[in-house]
């Protein structure tokens, strides 16, 4: 979806309190300094921003991190992106080059830049071949890609540093700043994101002397907050902002007390964006020099988060990606592997919408290193807490178990960080099991009929209710898993399947069959079931759920180690099993596994 759509649809409503905000990013040198943006990422984007963006850097030196980055964000991380680009040491070709991948990526936002000039140069050089200035580039994205991209401009409320002398622009040069500006919106600009400053005055008085000439097209203020003395010296030095006299008073005594510096800019970065709230400006950009917590807390103040209250459109985050953006269905199996889940079917020509038949008979992508690649600090934790000496079966047990009890913050099965919400409501029955030799890696409670703004199980829009048949999947021994079948004979209500790893089927399900395990009834929608549970798809997840046995556990033993080889025993020999409680009003799921 293009950015300036989310923005109208976002401000069009009749609440004239609705603020909406967005973050930035940037490249980080290192591949921990990449994971541990990614890692940020998730917790901001938790709060649904409107979008967010990646940096180009300087002279094109990131192009091809940038890309990669901003895929990740759009397809893996599942936010709207908008990709910086510019025209420094960027001959059309590789434009072309960046506009074809992002657009093959479902990324549909880009912020059309001429960049600054190359490290060790003074000026910007027009590379053969290339573009001169900003307004070429929107000039040849919209000739050559028409209206599939969303176009954001820059805006500068002091002026562009170029024509930024003794700390002010003439006014002819201002004047100068301002109708280029427009000739950008004219030519394609949809959204205008400004520099930075300091002088919430400077901002007003820019979006004033816009509207004065004809630029209507929303104007977002890009706020930098402070997080540090050194660091808001040279950028401001950089980018030759005005500094008001206040702030430096107010910094001066404290620069080097880094937490009081902080403290400062998120008390200035909260006012200065009250004020512009206050003038009618109802959205925000922020700079976060990829740091979350300072940008977090700005917007708490402001009272458009609350980390207890984080809302979800869907039971799992819903793609940004232009050509899955319909996509409201999905099976249960992958709920703690969502970024597996979407490596897996990023190929489908088409994607479920209302109902999963619609796309039962898609192939899945097949397993690769990627499904079972890691971020270093969660391999990290998995390491700490995973890898122990394991004796006898008993020990894994135990490690199921802690885990289920939130004893433990990683499993070998998830993505996510430690126990959801959901699985609180339930995690000592789960406790339970899994020290009887029931290892679960995927669970939801009954819920019948909570409102949908509920903390640990809401999801959708406001008004709605929610609701859900228990689930369980566990791994199991043959023997346990014959006896949990002979318990099953008594409770009409529950559905099963059970797979080995060669593939041997047990089940009371009929192999078309796709039963809905989580709905919600909306005012004036039709209802949602955004997850379900089928045979076909129980089968594939299978392989991806067993090989995590090895090459999610097993590999970070040495390969001679005893414990390698009671964990490769299991994999071999243990069934991977799928429990429904279709009486979602008086059932009780884990009474199947009492007495045995």
């Amino acid at each position: 979806m293009k950015v300036i759509e989310k923005i109208l649809e976002a401000t069009a409503a009749n609440d004239a309190s609705r603020v909406v905000f967005s973050f930035e990013f940037f490249p980080p040198k290192t591949e921990d300094g990449v994971d541990n943006l990614f890692e940020k990422m998730e917790r901001m984007v938790a709060h649904n921003p409107t979008f967010c963006d990646i940096t180009w850097g300087a002279g094109g030196s990131t192009a091809d991190l940038t890309l990669e980055i901003a895929n990740r964000m759009q397809n893996m991380v599942c936010v709207e992106t908008m990709m910086h680009l510019t025209c420094t040491n960027m001959p059309v070709d590789q434009i072309d080059h960046a506009l074809a991948t992002i657009k093959s990526n479902g990324i549909q936002n880009v912020l059309a830049l001429r960049g600054d000039p190359p490290h060790g140069q003074d000026k910007f050089v027009q590379v053969e071949g290339g573009f001169a200035c900003a307004l070429d580039l929107v000039n040849h994205i919209r000739s050559k890609y028409e209206d599939y991209f969303g176009i954001t401009v820059a805006g500068y409320p002091e002026g562009h540093p170029e024509v930024i002398h003794d700390g002010v622009a003439s006014p002819e040069a201002y004047a100068n700043e301002l109708a280029y500006l427009k000739k950008k919106v004219d030519a394609g600009g949809e959204v205008i994101v400004t520099q930075l400053f300091y002088d919430t005055d400077i901002f007003l008085k820019f979006v004033n002397d816009c509207r004065q000439i004809g630029i209507t097209c929303p104007i977002v203020p890009g706020i930098m907050p402070i997080n540090n003395y050194k660091g808001f010296i040279r950028m401001t030095g950089f980018c030759k902002t005005k500094i008001p006299p206040e702030i430096m008073a107010a910094l001066e005594p404290i620069k080097d007390n880094e937490e009081a510096v902080r403290a400062y800019g998120i008390h200035l970065g909260t006012e200065m964006c009250k004020k512009i709230m206050a003038s009618g400006i109802r959205t925000l950009h922020l700079y976060t020099l990829n740091m979350d917590k300072t940008a977090l807390a700005i917007l708490t103040n402001l009272g458009l988060i609350e980390e207890s209250k984080i809302s979800r459109s869907l039971p799992w985050r819903r793609p940004a990606n232009v050509h899955r953006v319909k996509e409201d269905v999905r099976p249960i199996f992958w709920a703690n592997r969502p970024k597996s889940y979407i490596s897996r079917t990023i190929g489908w020509d088409q994607y479920p919408h209302g109902r999963w038949g619609d796309s039962r008979n898609a192939s899945y992508g097949t397993l690769s290193d990627y499904q079972f690649m890691r971020p270093r600090s969660r391999n990290k934790k998995l390491n700490e807490e995973w890898v122990v000496p394991l004796e006898n079966i008993e020990d894994i047990y135990e490690k199921f178990t802690k885990f289920c009890l939130g004893n433990l913050k990683s499993s070998p099965w998830s993505e996510l960080d430690g126990l959801q919400p959901e699985t609180r409501i339930i995690n000592e029955q789960l406790g339970n099991i899994n020290s009887k030799g029931y290892l679960t890696i995927n669970s939801q409670p009954a819920v019948n009929g909570a409102k949908s703004d509920s903390p640990s199980v809401g999801w959708g829009g406001p008004g709605g209710y929610v609701y859900q048949k228990a689930y369980l999947e566990f791994f199991c021994s043959p023997e346990k898993l014959n006896a949990l079948v002979d318990k099953c004979k008594v409770f009409p209500f529950v559905t099963y399947m059970a797979v080995n790893k060669e593939g041997n089927l047990i089940s009371n399900v009929i192999k078309s069959d796709v039963n809905a395990v989580t709905w919600g009834v909306f005012p004036a929608k039709e209802i949602i079931q955004p997850t379900v549970v089928d045979l076909s798809s129980f089968v594939v997840w299978k392989d991806e759920a067993f090989e995590i046995w090895s090459r999610g556990w097993a590999t970070l033993y040495p390969e001679a180690d005893p414990s390698r080889k009671l964990l490769e025993e299991v994999q071999s020999s243990y069934y991977l099993v799928s429990l429904v409680d279709n009486d979602y009003i008086h059932g009780d799921l884990f009474a199947v596994f009492r007495d045995i």
